[in-house]
């Protein structure tokens, strides 16, 4: 099995490389063009391996893409490279624009003509893997859960750019026949995550003793998927998923933001204890424009047509999660040195973090 993986060096797309690389042995060429959270050191582990190769581009180089797929002749890509952070995109839209819409549009076109030229067992084999999130969906309240059916409803530059993507790999699908799955997924956490996020952020700022940034009063609720577990389900979506259909990926463990905050507090406190609980450097913050209230994942069709199952509760992952940041500064250390723990991207409001 060949597989391209778009967006190889971030955090879901270095835990799909791994995983792919290390559990399923196939071969693997990465594709990132190592914007501020791409890292080649989330790869570090498969540094060497004669199934795993990495090139440094941007999605949207048209050259570069048909270059590289025609080359490497892929049975599989799989397209994780995007923006992702909401922050950054409420001040700086464009590169979201460019890189989530722009990009996918040129990286289907050029997967489309090496498609067109392949013999029909090829052809009939070959998938396009679109991988996007459940902000596409919008907020939810109290009650009921997103499914595949649920209607587009995006709050964000980020999710109205990622949304536009996944209409773009339906459309490419419906109208030319491409091969196209889409996944949504909650949100992850786990190793090699990038520092601004709440989830990394917290820890290495409790671990510094600094304060713990929450939005409003951390109401926020989110559905927590451990990394590991969404790059299981990815490959699974790729091989065994019905073409032209979405699949929503999610953990089943709803948190509030507060919630998520303070448990991992525990979890250092007992780990690494310290003078006094780290619950007392929390800081509640000015919440962001456009801050969702709830998002929450039926995974059902994934579950009962797929067979796939989240491994981790959020207990067990974040247990796992804050013994690898604090077993593992070399992959954190250089980054924090330039980046303070601050909120980024939106200088309207106070710091802040993302999630």
């Amino acid at each position: 099995m060949r597989v391209i993986v778009t967006g190889g060096a971030g955090f879901i797309g270095s835990a799909l490389v791994r995983h792919l690389v290390l559990e399923k042995n196939y071969d693997v060429l990465t594709i990132d063009a190592l914007t501020y959270a791409g890292c080649e050191a989330s790869l570090r582990a498969v540094d060497g391996k004669a199934n795993h190769r990495f090139l440094k581009a941007d999605i949207r180089d048209g050259a570069a893409m048909a270059e590289a797929i025609g080359s490497f002749r892929p049975d599989r890509i799989m397209h994780l490279a995007a923006e992702s952070h909401v922050d950054r995109s409420i001040t700086g839209a464009a590169d979201f624009i460019q890189t989530n819409i722009v990009g996918t549009f040129v990286l289907l076109e050029a997967a489309r003509a090496y498609w067109n030229e392949l013999d029909p067992q090829a052809r009939a084999s070959f998938r396009f893997l679109h991988v996007s999130t459940d902000e596409v969906y919008g907020s939810l309240g109290a009650d009921w859960l997103f499914t595949e059916t649920t209607p587009y409803d995006p709050s964000s530059p980020y999710s109205a750019s990622k949304a536009a993507s996944d209409h773009l790999a339906k459309a490419w699908h419906r109208t030319y026949g491409l091969p196209v799955v889409v996944s949504n997924c909650s949100n992850n956490y786990g190793p090699y995550h990038f520092p601004e996020k709440l989830i990394p952020l917290t820890i290495l700022n409790a671990l510094e003793g600094k304060p713990l940034p929450v939005y409003g009063q951390g109401e926020n609720i989110r559905d927590w998927l451990f990394v590991d577990d969404h790059a299981r389900a990815l490959d699974m979506i790729a091989a065994q998923g019905r073409v032209g259909e979405t699949y929503n990926v999610g953990g089943r463990n709803e948190r509030r933001n507060i919630d998520v905050v303070r448990r991992i507090c525990a979890v250092l406190d007992g780990l690494v204890p310290g003078p006094a609980s780290r619950e007392n450097l929390i800081a509640f913050v000015t919440d962001r424009p456009g801050h969702d209230a709830r998002y929450a994942i039926d995974a059902t069709k994934l579950e009962t047509e797929l067979g796939w199952r989240a491994q981790e509760t959020f207990d067990t992952g974040i247990e796992k999660t804050v013994r690898w940041y604090l077993d593992n500064a070399w992959w954190w250390r250089p980054l924090r040195d330039r980046y303070d723990g601050q909120r980024l991207g939106l200088a309207t409001v106070q710091s802040g973090v993302a999630a």
